[in-house]
């Protein structure tokens, strides 16, 4: 009998996951799926005005969650970034080139609305450990 692999949920305390009913983060076996994540800053709730510091709370949050179920941002194989406008892309290239130049998870960007105006990037990653 071949048992089943765990199913682990974390959350980052964000209003939007309980409003929406969706986890932060989910890992089953040796993936880990990340939801797309904005800059909120949890500590203040705030979202910053700078799209640079938005990618970092971000990825921050991202982290965490990652950790919360087991991994790490080197599992991390693929991500995709949205952003409000393309004028925001050179402002957070620094910080995804921290996060994940040394990673190279495949990547795609996208210029879209998100939920809420002040919001500039939102960031989903899927991670793998086997």
């Amino acid at each position: 009998m071949s048992k089943k692999p765990t199913r682990k949920h974390a959350a980052s305390g964000s209003d939007w996951e309980e409003k929406f009913g969706y986890s932060r983060a989910v890992a089953q076996g040796d993936f880990c799926f990340v939801s797309g994540t904005t800059g909120t800053n949890y500590e203040t709730g705030k979202m910053p005005d700078s799209a640079a510091q938005q990618a970092r709370n971000a990825i921050t949050t991202i982290a965490a969650a990652l950790k919360a179920c087991g991994f790490e941002m080197g599992h991390v194989i693929r991500v995709q970034y949205t952003v409000t406008s393309r004028d925001v892309v050179s402002e957070i290239q620094p910080e995804l080139q921290r996060a994940f130049g040394a990673i190279k998870p495949a990547a795609t960007m996208v210029i879209a609305d998100l939920i809420e105006d002040g919001m500039k990037v939102e960031i989903e990653v899927t991670a793998y450990r086997g």
